[in-house]
């Protein structure tokens, strides 16, 4: 039996990668059936260059910049509406391994629970790295990629991660109607958490696979490692995520933990330069935490969520030990 998959790329202003991304799109041995791409209001010709050079992508085009949530909840939407059952994410400054779409589609099919799988992520600049390896969160209120700078023989086995990376990953289309899609209040950075924690709480898996490779050069829409863009949306979404997807009672149990665990957050981009804009940050997600919470709700409220809750939370201390120890 066959099965629908569109890709959904993002774009603000990314042209100088988009060309080597859809070419190798272009060379999946098993090609997707639909391939999208949601421009975010660029001014550098993005949309006629795909206009002229890529006749098969389907274009929309924002005037304005919606995130990266409004880009791919847009590419979700039309893929729902064409009638795809996956859809996968993928960044605009990726290079995809020719079997790439085939590999993460022979994964999520092998459990009807799982909802997303991600791809073995290289970093462009030296592919035998690990970019991402799997998205972790810990006790300390901090999201991290597993296996990011390490030797990419280290993480050739597939299996269950906290939530997947949406640069590159597959999702399947009917869990969405149960959770929802990813939330535009994040705009940008940790909706991929999110959306990974509100599937988990329901029951459904994430999982790395690593024969579905990816290069990818990293920070190619907020154009660096650090920056106010950056660490404005990543401090004040860290907040919200927790609002969120904690229960009163995992949020109090964490507590000695979370507090700490912000506060080095604070002394890290102070010494950087940022620290007024993180705290600004971390006040704007306390401000966030008054508003969007529905979804996170009704979410811990469905049929067996705190059980779900209780697992979730041993593997956030068990991924506190993994961010020291590096495994």
């Amino acid at each position: 039996m066959s099965h629908t998959i569109s890709i959904v790329i993002p774009n603000y202003n990314g042209i100088r990668y988009l060309e080597a991304c859809l070419d190798s799109v272009r060379s999946q041995t098993r090609k997707p059936d639909l391939v999208i791409v949601v421009d975010n209001g660029s001014s550098d010709g993005s949309v006629g260059m795909l206009e002229e050079k890529y006749p098969e992508v389907l274009i929309r085009a924002f005037p304005e910049n919606t995130g990266f949530c409004g880009a791919v909840n847009e590419g979700i939407r039309i893929s729902k509406a064409k009638g795809m059952e996956f859809c996968i994410l993928l960044n605009n400054d990726t290079a995809v391994d020719p079997s790439f779409t085939g590999e993460l589609e022979n994964a999520i099919l092998r459990d009807p629970r799982i909802f997303s799988c991600q791809a073995k992520m290289l970093s462009m600049a030296d592919p035998c790295v690990i970019d991402d390896a799997g998205d972790f969160y810990c006790a300390f209120g901090w999201a991290f990629a597993r296996g990011k700078g390490k030797p990419a023989e280290l993480f050739e086995k597939q299996e269950d991660i906290f939530s997947a990376c949406a640069g590159a990953a597959i999702y399947r289309m009917e869990i969405f109607d149960r959770i929802g899609t990813f939330d535009d209040r994040h705009f940008a950075y940790l909706e991929d958490t999110d959306i990974g924690w509100r599937a988990r709480i329901r029951g459904y898996r994430n999982v790395y696979v690593p024969a579905a490779k990816v290069l990818h050069v990293g920070s190619a829409s907020s154009g660096s490692l650090y920056n106010h863009f950056k660490v404005t949306n990543a401090s004040r979404n860290s907040i919200y995520l927790i609002s969120k997807n904690m229960p009163a009672w995992q949020l109090i149990l964490n507590l000695p933990l979370l507090i700490p665990g912000f506060l080095v957050k604070a002394l890290f981009f102070a010494l950087r330069g940022y620290g007024k804009i993180y705290v600004n940050g971390i006040r704007e997600g306390l401000r966030l935490c008054g508003e969007g919470k529905k979804k996170g709700e009704n979410v811990r409220r469905a049929p067996g969520s705190a059980g779900n809750c209780a697992k979730i939370q041993l593997e956030l201390w068990i991924n506190t030990a993994r961010r020291f120890l590096g495994f």
